[in-house]
């Protein structure tokens, strides 16, 4: 499929100046997904690649931004602040280059649960969705205070998360996304926190084509 991209700049912060997306539109596109990465990478990981090439062959168009701290490179995250700030600010570019297409935003990670916090604390109006690509429910110890912000979210959520994803045991995450109004959930079998698989997978499917048929037919189902 042909897929026009594109580098952009937009400002994160008055304080923290200017950081860089990658913009990337198939021909057709039915939608666009705001794409952020998880804590420790940045938008041009290899993950993030290849989950928005997936994307883009199902004709989604995607949106990948850099926070301040992984635009410089390292010196540690962002402040909470900041993060949810420089998600806003994305989802706002976003909606501005999407020329008319249903916006959803989300990502790997720590930039899933920075979007429904942002979202938690204020609507964002021309945003039709969340798309978590492994919710962190929890660093360390199993509980669920990471999750309770989503009865706050007033747009509907799809969580995609591994079977033995270390950050978010099932017997926790299956309640909380029960209990929501508009949330759902698919598990990629035998996927860890990262999506990798074990051999002994029940399908053939790549697992980045099983992400991107999951999240592209949810968000079609949006309109």
């Amino acid at each position: 499929m042909a897929v026009k991209s594109r580098e952009l700049k937009f400002i994160a912060t008055e304080e923290k100046g200017e950081v860089s997306a990658l913009y990337a539109r198939p021909r057709g596109a039915k939608a666009l997904l705001v794409l952020g990465h998880g804590s420790g990478t940045n938008m041009r990981h290899l993950f993030m690649q290849e989950l928005s090439d997936a994307l883009n062959d199902v004709g989604i168009a995607t949106f990948r931004f850099n926070y301040p701290y992984s635009e410089r490179g390292g010196g540690g995250m962002d402040g909470e602040k900041v993060r949810l700030a420089t998600v806003r600010a994305a989802i706002e570019m976003g909606i501005k280059q999407a020329r008319g297409l249903p916006v959803f935003a989300g990502g790997h990670s720590m930039s899933g649960r920075m979007v429904s916090m942002a979202c938690a604390e204020e609507s964002i109006d021309g945003l039709k969705g969340i798309v978590f690509f492994a919710f962190p429910l929890y660093s360390s110890k199993p509980n669920t205070e990471r999750a309770e912000h989503l009865k706050d979210v007033r747009v509907p959520m799809l969580f995609l998360s591994g079977q033995r994803d270390r950050m978010a045991n099932l017997e926790l995450l299956q309640p909380v996304v029960d209990n929501l109004e508009n949330a759902t959930l698919h598990v990629v079998d035998t996927a860890d926190h990262g999506f990798k698989i074990l051999k002994r997978r029940n399908t053939d499917e790549p697992v980045m084509e099983e992400l991107a048929r999951v999240a592209g037919g949810w968000m079609a189902g949006q309109e």
